[in-house]
């Protein structure tokens, strides 16, 4: 009983890894920038395409292809924030949702014409395959390296934002505009890194949720809800609060599912309205 627990605990702690790492690009683009991108989780998408396309059609290595889908979603972010988002930044917020909302069913056809509507498989080496026991646990080699790859990643962004010259670039610009435009700071460029840092994130964490999630071309409106909810109750513009919800809900949705199959996803939507209860700023303690 104690062993089945465990197990379950540990594969909420890589599920949540995988919702943080796509869900934080959010937190990014929403808590800083204030702009509500209902699109993030195309980029996502980008990623997971770009890595099963290297590895299964050009014969890539998968880990070789994680820093290409990191960079090929930054890349399109980064595009899409200079060509069509930026446009949106002064605009309300619905124009802002209808308008990435329309460019998340863009996105499905692009995908759906190029791959088809199948589901994607990752090509995951073999060395990852597999479990490995830790005092008495039988936990998984790949979902071992989701959570240490988060781990490392969390302390890389903490250290960015709070400890480099571009992170104080980035509070400054989201403190105050004006003043920090007066002292040479360019918000446009710093706004454009942070929109294409986020899809990085999300690239990444698409390529590597392959394996997990799924990935077709009805992925970014699939998890668009999870993403929103990691923000949401970890509140928008943090790394810590977004962590720890991502963890919450990562543990909660798959108990639910391992205990109460029959009530499914649900257990994730009735935790979230207790959670946005009792932390009405987000567990970071700023209102997203």
């Amino acid at each position: 009983m104690t062993a089945s627990f465990l197990g379950i605990l540990f594969d909420g702690l890589a599920y949540g890894s995988l919702l943080f790492l796509i869900g934080v690009g959010l937190s990014i683009t929403l808590g800083l920038m204030n702009f509500i991108n209902l699109a993030h989780g195309v980029f996502a998408m980008v990623g997971g395409y770009l890595s099963v396309y290297l590895s299964q059609r050009m014969g890539m290595p998968f880990l070789a292809t994680l820093p290409l889908a990191f960079v090929g979603a930054a890349l399109a972010g980064l595009v899409a924030e200079r060509v069509l988002f930026q446009r949106l930044y002064k605009a309300s917020h619905l124009d802002q949702v209808l308008f990435t909302v329309g460019f998340v069913f863009s996105s499905i056809a692009v995908a759906h014409y190029f791959f088809g509507a199948g589901q994607q498989f990752a090509a995951i080496p073999s060395f990852l395959q597999g479990q490995v026991r830790v005092a008495g646990i039988d936990l998984g080699k790949y979902r071992l390296l989701l959570i240490a790859v988060v781990a490392l990643l969390t302390v890389g962004l903490h250290l960015m934002l709070s400890r480099t010259r571009f992170g104080a670039s980035v509070r400054a610009a989201v403190d105050n505009q004006d003043v920090a435009d007066g002292l040479g700071i360019n918000v446009g460029v710093v706004f454009s890194l942070c929109f294409a840092l986020g899809s990085g994130l999300a690239g990444l964490g698409g390529a590597l949720g392959v394996e997990i999630l799924g990935l077709d071309p009805g992925f970014p409106m699939k998890y668009m809800v999870y993403f929103l909810l990691v923000v949401v109750v970890g509140g928008a513009g943090t790394i810590r609060g977004p962590l720890i919800a991502a963890m919450v809900l990562g543990i909660f949705d798959v108990a639910g599912k391992y205990y109460v199959p029959q009530v499914g996803a649900f257990v994730i939507y009735v935790l979230m309205i207790v959670l946005l209860l009792a932390f009405p700023s987000g567990l970071g303690g700023k209102r997203a």
